[in-house]
């Protein structure tokens, strides 16, 4: 079956987005080394892809061994996963296969993304031969409507909580069509490899108690006492029990109504599978919001949850995220409680971002006071270390400018059970254990920086050793794959603009993020967004010349600002149409402009593939330089950005003399 070059180059750019976001949901949820490194196995993707567009059409096809790689990536994976385990003690430590010692992590890592490497690099050198027989705006043009179909794929069947085996047989069908009869000798191959993937994600689809969220992968077992036991992405998240049970193994969800006064309504955030909830209808709550952002998680609760809280006619659920609905929220509350929101993975495409982060930084808790009805009283319990059980109770104090009443229960390993509560007032409801620090007072979270699990400003030393490594090993392969890196110089500033485009990328998803929740739908609607406002731009350099492309920069560069002197938690004062009307602007108006300089600098390559390539290889960078948020904060990315279309324009600057008609 011959398939026409269009249909062709469509059809490989989607494979390729999708393969790589399956990846990336997909591996971090079998191997706990991953489970803060998403953005690992992105950085893999940027390398392979980008060595695919620099080998282009020389040398040997190698798409056929793409389905043998992935193949390859899939057993690896799941022969070795990386889970939390229990020694005699009783104390969590990481296991692999039949309770063994898990693969080194170095080892376990260099593979993952070798593979990673190799499995990308084959599919984009099949777009690539197709993009080259293209004039290079048609081709890019081409290229982004199969990514806008990768994306919107892959997030339909995230939606549907469709299993691996879903992503594997679109995978499969595809490659399947694209290879066709092209494959003479050694047939079987390929073959081989499209079945390894497909019967291995078959196997963890559907052999054991697993289900897939929006988020997790998903294994509920039986506990004790006819209770459900829950593990997400290889991690023990929550039991959930009866308040009876609860009240003899786990007092300490009474805690917080210890020293609350009134508790007729009550919000939870992080309400998970009802335990929560039920401890508030027993408390005498006569209405409660219950938060929570995984559906799975609920479903899980509404069908086994002893006490079936969700059933009870006084509890109004929101699948949402937490911070999203108190932004929302116009009803007052007598307790509002942070209930274990602890989630255990990163936001896609985000290398330090989990789903909670916004909701302990300073503006989140006093957004939490401003919903507190008169003697209101706030809480928010967990297991802690004492360093960030120092950084939560000095944020409180922080916000109400006392310190917050502080209950402890058991430790666990190294983590301690605590509950902190405060009143509106900023009293304390009788309570005398009021917060001494033990570690330090250490710096609150804010908008800018949401990163309450990390003790410092600094970036991680294993994060500077894994890039460090990642950089090299990217040279390396360039030099090796691509030729000369001479061959990319032509195409410096095109390099300098991936490395701008990533971070700007990852801005916007912050942004989002804060201004309209962590969820997979808003972070999905971020990706397809930036997608169509790089196709509009694609549109606008085919059909209009410019002949002074240096105003764009000077556009870019007005754009960029706009967005630093309007920080995102500026729009939450905003009501929700005036903020999404605003923040869209904002956020895309600079994507627009720097995808339009990138289209007006593309269409006149001499090698469409090459210059594609060294974008790519910009966007891995752009992925590493990420990390430098962990120290200076999202905002500061916007500089960061600066500077580099900066060096895009004193790198390619030859380029940017009036055209002429």
């Amino acid at each position: 079956m011959t398939v026409a070059p269009r249909v062709r180059l469509v059809l490989a750019s989607a494979l390729m987005l999708f393969v790589e976001l399956a990846l990336i949901r997909w591996t971090a949820s079998n191997n706990l080394y991953l489970t803060h490194l998403t953005n690992f196995v992105l950085l893999a993707s940027f390398l392979g892809i980008g060595l695919g567009f620099l080998r282009g059409t020389r040398g040997r096809d190698l798409f056929a061994l793409a389905p043998v790689l992935l193949g390859a990536l899939v057993a690896f994976v799941l022969a070795f996963p990386v889970r939390t385990g229990t020694t005699t003690g009783g104390r969590w430590q990481l296991v692999g296969s039949l309770g063994m010692g898990p693969l080194p992590r170095p080892v376990s890592l260099a593979v993952i993304f070798l593979l990673t490497v190799a499995a990308l690099g084959f599919v984009a050198q099949e777009v690539a031969r197709t993009f080259s027989t293209f004039p290079p705006l048609e081709a890019y043009r081409l290229d982004i409507g199969g990514s806008l179909l990768g994306i919107v794929t892959f997030a339909g069947l995230s939606f549907l909580r469709m299993p691996p085996l879903a992503w594997a047989l679109v995978s499969a069908a595809v490659f399947v069509l694209l290879l066709g009869t092209r494959v003479r000798s050694w047939r079987w191959l390929p073959a081989a490899g499209i079945a390894l993937t497909v019967v291995v994600l078959g196997l963890e689809s559907f052999v054991g108690p697993y289900q897939w969220s929006p988020y997790y992968k998903i294994r509920t077992g039986s506990a004790a006492g006819g209770n459900v036991r829950v593990e997400v992405n290889n991690t023990p998240l929550q039991t959930s029990m009866s308040v009876e049970q609860a009240r003899t193994n786990s007092p300490f969800y009474f805690f917080p109504y210890t020293y609350a006064g009134s508790r007729d309504d009550v919000l939870v955030i992080g309400a998970g599978t009802g335990n929560d909830v039920a401890v508030a209808l027993s408390q005498g709550a006569k209405h409660v919001d219950a938060v929570e952002i995984d559906p799975a998680l609920v479903q899980i609760g509404r069908d086994r949850h002893p006490d079936r809280p969700y059933d009870d006619p006084r509890v109004t659920l929101h699948v949402d995220d937490g911070r999203a609905f108190m932004e929302r929220a116009t009803r007052r509350y007598d307790l509002v409680l942070f209930a274990l929101p602890d989630s255990a993975t990163i936001v896609t495409g985000q290398s330090a971002l989990r789903l909670e982060n916004y909701l302990f930084t300073t503006q989140a808790l006093d957004r939490a006071r401003s919903l507190l009805d008169t003697g209101g009283t706030f809480a928010m319990y967990n297991y802690y270390e004492p360093w960030l059980l120092d950084r939560y109770a000095n944020t409180i104090r922080t916000v109400y400018g006392t310190a917050p009443c502080v209950q402890l229960g058991p430790t666990q390993g190294q983590r301690q059970q605590a509950v902190l509560t405060l009143r509106d007032d900023a009293s304390t409801g009788g309570c005398t254990t009021t917060w001494t620090p033990r570690v330090g007072e250490l710096e609150p979270s804010v908008d800018d920086r949401p990163f309450p699990y990390l003790g410092s400003r600094t970036i991680p030393p294993f994060y500077l050793v894994m890039l460090g490594l990642v950089l090299l090993t990217s040279l390396v392969l360039v030099r090796w794959v691509g030729g000369p890196l001479r061959q990319m110089r032509p195409y410096t500033d095109l390099f300098f603009m991936g490395v701008a485009f990533l971070l700007l990328e990852t801005k916007n998803v912050v942004q989002f993020a804060l201004l309209f929740g962590t969820t997979w739908a808003v972070n999905a609607a971020v990706f397809t967004g930036v997608l169509l406002s790089v196709l509009a731009a694609i549109e606008v350099a085919r059909r209009v010349t410019i002949r002074k492309p240096l105003w764009l920069y000077a556009g870019l560069l007005a754009a960029l600002a706009l967005a630093w002197v309007v920080p995102g938690d500026l729009l939450l004062d905003l009501s929700p149409v005036p903020r999404f009307a605003v923040g869209v602007t904002i956020a895309f108006l600079p994507i627009f402009l720097a995808n339009l300089l990138f289209a007006v600098r593309f269409k006149d390559s001499a090698s469409s593939t090459t210059a594609f390539g060294a974008n790519l290889l910009g966007a891995m960078v752009g992925g590493a330089l990420e990390y430098l948020a962990l120290i200076l904060g999202f905002n500061a990315l916007l500089v960061v950005v600066a500077l580099c279309y900066g060096l895009a324009l004193l790198t390619g600057r030859r380029h940017l003399l009036p055209a002429r008609a």
